[in-house]
């Protein structure tokens, strides 16, 4: 099982602001559900991922999602046993949550599009960092490799 892959990739919208909790041992843990959309010939529609976090990763997005936030989310897939209060097996699937991303503008409370994953946090980079886009590049006048311009291309590129 070793080459073996447990990957999902989501980019949705949160249905309702995070729950952040704690377990008995202090460590953050947070559930969020967030809204994917998907469209065909045949129709539209959506549907609802259940996102859990978990540490340093979970208090970032208890801060700084909120309902109607649009996210990035990568993780691992997880279909988890319980039983109910009948003494019932019941199961939940969802998704354990290893990076994030906030898209969108601060309108959408998503924020400027800083990303957190497990290298981030593992350095302990809990903040956003500041992003500049306005910077300039160090030598703008520099011409592109190999001493050529770009009217030196072929224009017939089928894309």
């Amino acid at each position: 099982m070793a080459n073996d892959l447990n990957l999902c990739q989501f980019i949705g919208r949160l249905g309702k602001d995070p729950e952040k909790r704690y377990t008995s041992g202090g460590d953050a843990v947070a559930n969020l559900s967030i809204a994917c959309g998907w469209k065909t010939k045949s129709g539209d529609g959506v549907e609802w991922v259940s996102v859990v976090a978990f540490g340093k990763l979970a208090e970032i997005i208890a801060e700084y999602l909120r309902k109607g936030s649009q996210v990035y989310l990568s993780g691992r897939y997880r279909t988890r046993r319980w039983q109910d209060q009948n003494g019932q097996d019941r199961y939940t699937t969802e998704i354990i949550a290893n990076e994030m991303q906030m898209l969108g503008g601060r309108a959408g409370a998503g924020g400027g599009g800083a990303g957190y994953g497990s290298q981030d946090l593992a350095e302990g980079n809990s903040a956003p960092a500041p992003q500049n886009s306005n910077s300039a590049p160090s030598q703008p006048d520099q011409a592109p490799a190999g001493g050529g311009n770009f009217d030196d291309f072929d224009d017939d590129i089928p894309f």
